[in-house]
């Protein structure tokens, strides 16, 4: 057999078992969830809130809706922007009671 052939022969063998990796190209990674975002939704009809932060876009703010529609709220929304902050006042009253 002719060397060639049988460096060919070994390269297809070895690459057909090559795990396949299931992690995701980087130019996918990086891409922000919410390209858009909405300002009025009603809270009535929110099922889950969902926040994301990652390293190349603004803070990101997904609503599941009760009709498992999902879409992105503006994060400066007025009632989205009180809820933070009760949401945070409440974690700061439940630490301060824990040290205590």
């Amino acid at each position: 057999m002719d060397l060639k052939v049988i460096a060919v022969v070994t390269l297809i063998a070895v690459a057909m078992y090559v795990p396949v990796t299931e992690a995701k190209p980087i130019s996918l990674v990086e891409r922000c969830w919410c390209r858009s975002t909405v300002n009025t939704v009603s809270q009535r009809r929110i099922r889950e809130l969902k926040f994301l932060h990652t390293p190349n876009c603004p803070l990101q703010v997904i609503a599941k809706l009760k009709d498992n529609k999902e879409v992105c709220i503006n994060p400066e929304t007025k009632w989205l922007q009180q809820y933070l902050k009760n949401a945070l006042n409440k974690m700061k009253r439940a630490k301060e009671q824990q040290n205590a």
